[in-house]
């Protein structure tokens, strides 16, 4: 790529990295809220969080549309390519992520005052586990890390492990006292959410792999 173009690549890229890490501060901020309204039972705090999401979708386009621009004005190949595409999909798994934030919003709303059926403990760990994988995951984006990348694979893994001993514990319950099908429900469904957001996170990864290396690779099969 000649020089004048190469510098024109450089700025116009550097903003689309620009807006990818501010749409990683959101998600995570969304994430982080959406587990506090199910912890503390705060309806106020659950409808911000649906509310703020269209924030979300609407940087997400913005990235795309840059990157499309990007593509048709500069032409970039090789490595160049290979990143502009990867931040389309970044972001598009990003922006997934903070509807499934805004799912474990919208189950605190549907819950209204009910008690909760038991104590959280896993599912803020998983809450937990997400968001670090995700501050990794953009890490290894900025860094070209394709080691990182690989090493959330595993993290996932805990993700899962977590998942599943909510989902075994919920069916136990649910089987011996049936009156609380409901609020195991609304339990399941916030583990589920926060179990798509780290596979999200393993697809962010996969990019990641594929911008260094340009090999596309399937995590955790």
């Amino acid at each position: 790529m000649p020089g004048g173009l190469r510098t024109i690549y450089d700025r116009e890229f550097k903003q689309i990295v620009d807006n990818i890490l501010k749409l990683g501060d959101m998600v995570d901020q969304a994430i982080a809220n959406a587990l506090k309204s199910l912890q503390e039972r705060d309806q106020v705090l659950a409808q911000d969080v649906i509310e703020n999401d269209e924030g979300i979708n609407r940087l997400r386009f913005e990235v795309e549309e840059a990157c499309l621009t990007l593509i048709a004005t500069q032409q970039p190949t090789a490595g160049d390519l290979r990143a502009v595409i990867a931040s389309m999909n970044i972001v598009v798994d990003m922006e997934r992520m903070g509807d499934h934030a805004a799912g474990i919003a919208k189950t605190v709303i549907r819950m209204g005052d009910e008690p909760l059926l038991k104590p959280l403990i896993d599912i803020p760990r998983m809450a937990q586990l997400s968001r670090s994988m995700l501050r990794e995951s953009l890490d290894a984006f900025i860094e070209r890390d394709e080691q990182k990348a690989r090493n959330i694979a595993g993290r996932d893994e805990e993700v899962d492990h977590l998942y599943r001993a909510i989902f075994d514990e919920l069916v136990e319950i649910m089987a011996v006292k049936p009156d609380s099908v409901e609020r195991a429900t609304y339990l399941l469904w916030c583990a589920h959410n926060l179990e798509r957001i780290g596979d999200r996170v393993t697809n962010i990864a996969e990019r990641v792999i594929f911008m260094t290396t340009g090999d596309m690779q399937e995590l955790n099969v």
